[in-house]
């Protein structure tokens, strides 16, 4: 995927995101099923893990790419890279 698509993909889930945010506020205000609500919340708790994840797919991609083509260190990289992965995942 293009660059600009990519970032196009992201902007359009936190678009959604942010509606289905709004969708959550508007159900707690008309005092809807706790359940219902609940439903929401994991859905978007997913719906964010996955933008997450796809921006850690492309900075592992591009912090090894760059490194190689700088020649920098690569191990060093790689080792910023599961840092990062690492914090995302906690």
């Amino acid at each position: 995927m293009h660059k600009e698509e990519a970032k196009k993909d992201l902007l359009n889930r936190l678009k959604t995101l942010k509606g289905h945010i709004g969708g959550i506020e508007r159900m707690i205000e008309e005092e809807q099923d706790c359940i219902d609500i609940l439903v929401q919340i994991a859905a978007i708790k997913s719906s964010i893990d996955k933008v997450g994840q796809s921006i850690i797919e492309d900075y592992a991609h591009e912090c090894i790419l760059s490194s190689i083509d700088e020649e920098d260190d690569i191990e060093e990289a790689v080792k910023e890279t599961i840092k990062t992965i690492l914090k995302f995942s906690k």
